[in-house]
């Protein structure tokens, strides 16, 4: 009896202030209600670390450039084409010390664009082996030169020749774009010789192993800092294709 008492009363219509004015409320609709809004603030809470990877990155892909503004829009998420096709799954490949036979000065850097590696001379026979992005199809270079100069999280200036050919693909690039996490010279540079090339780092680490660059060196931010505390400037650094 009692039980059923309380079921009864826990049925009863709630007494609730609406814009000031008394209406009776069933517990059902309430709880009906409070249910809604559960659902609703888990979706929003699944949704958000998307969002936040969408913004993460910088992606040549799908970026768009806002002159007015100064500023480069929001790509893709790192996991997706700039048509919404998923990338298949990507990890690094670490860098290791190797047999390297060839006689170059302790210091050196050796780059095989063919392998996509870039060998840091230790000497004895040792190099440290790291993976490399390389210039793509007609952007292929070679050559032998110094290291002239490194930055720490490097602004990013692109030339006029790279500007004018990508205005001509409809793509706007900014004059310049200040050091950061959306910079696509990532968190350090090496500068090669008096040309326009670098061995850099990059926000799209899953583009390190390819052949997708304008003619720079590109790595991954946690090899490319790794290699960065290792060069001195002056090194000799020679480029093979």
């Amino acid at each position: 009896m009692v039980a059923a008492i309380m079921i009864r009363l826990a049925n009863l219509p709630v007494p609730v202030s609406v814009a000031g004015r008394k209406v009776l409320v069933s517990p059902r609709f309430i709880r009906r209600l409070c249910a809604s809004v559960l659902i609703a603030a888990t979706s929003i809470a699944a949704m958000a670390p998307a969002q936040a990877q969408s913004n993460s990155g910088y992606d040549p892909r799908s970026w768009t450039y806002d002159p007015a503004r100064n500023v480069l829009v929001s790509p893709a998420a790192p996991d997706q084409t700039s048509d919404g096709e998923i990338r298949p799954e990507w990890s690094a490949i670490p860098r290791e010390i190797v047999h390297f036979s060839e006689a170059q000065p302790k210091g050196s850097i050796v780059i095989n664009t063919t392998e996509r590696r870039l060998y840091y001379i230790l000497g004895n026979g040792r190099a440290l082996r790291y993976t490399v992005g390389v210039g793509k199809e007609g952007l292929e270079w070679s050559g032998r030169a110094t290291i002239s100069s490194k930055k720490n999280w490097p602004d990013w200036r692109p030339p006029a020749e790279m500007r004018s050919r990508e205005a001509s693909k409809g793509r706007f690039l900014p004059a310049h774009v200040e050091g950061g996490p959306n910079n696509p010279l990532g968190a350090r540079a090496l500068y090669i010789g008096n040309t326009l090339y670098r061995v850099h780092g990059t926000n799209q680490p899953w583009t390190v192993g390819q052949a997708n660059s304008s003619g720079c060196i590109r790595m991954t931010n946690e090899d490319v800092i790794d290699l960065y505390d290792r060069v001195k400037i002056g090194a000799q650094i020679i480029v093979r294709h």
